[in-house]
């Protein structure tokens, strides 16, 4: 798996005009192909006079599933540029949709494609990216005494704190960059003397 990947902060929209054609770039995260086909579909139907919805969306850590449209542009001209530009800034899991209502001025192949792929960029710079770290689920258990200091504890070292379950004693699900394991084992057995279990699990992406 990959260590870490960027991706779009949120979702957002940036509109440009180039030669009275409106350009409008909408932009969010998307954790699966469908996500990202649900997001194009609804940027459809906010803008149903619009003449082209060029989209391109990349899928995966490792940029696994990439797709692109030129959704009746001159061939290669919108959805590769839009595609490049996400690849190019390294941005993973995102859908990026370009509205175009056509301002009566041919742009030409290269206008389209600095169009197309300029506006995504905006979009990228406007909305901004995060980068999430893999990390390594880990369940920490402990006994109801010293759950209350521990939660706050790792929560004051920075760690990430994603579930606390209470039941005859209280689990504590945490997120751990591999590297840091044998460090928090050690720093583990200080803060309880010894009293808690840590079990590892999967494996999940997070802010880093």
């Amino acid at each position: 798996m990959q260590e870490q990947y960027r991706t779009v902060a949120r979702a957002g929209v940036h509109e440009s005009e180039i030669n009275r054609s409106r350009f409008i770039c909408a932009l969010a995260p998307a954790a699966t192909e469908q996500e990202a086909q649900d997001f194009i579909a609804r940027v459809r139907k906010e803008h149903p006079t619009a003449g082209h919805h060029c989209f391109a969306y990349v899928i995966g850590a490792d940029a696994s599933v990439q797709k692109a449209s030129d959704d009746g542009e001159p061939g290669g001209t919108a959805g590769v540029p839009m595609l490049q530009m996400l690849t190019r800034r390294e941005v993973r899991y995102a859908v990026a949709v370009v509205t175009r209502y056509f301002g009566g001025v041919k742009l030409g192949a290269g206008g389209l494609i600095r169009a197309y792929g300029g506006v995504v960029g905006e979009a990228l710079d406007e909305v901004g990216t995060i980068v999430r770290r893999r990390f390594l689920l880990a369940t920490v258990t402990v006994g109801h005494q010293r759950a209350g200091k521990l939660e706050n504890d790792l929560r004051a070292t920075g760690r990430a704190v994603r579930e606390v379950a209470y039941a005859e004693a209280v689990t504590i699900e945490i997120g751990l960059p591999e590297a840091d394991i044998e460090a928090f084992r050690g720093w583990l057995a200080d803060a309880t003397a010894g009293t808690a279990t840590l079990d590892l699990g999967g494996e999940a992406y997070g802010d880093a």
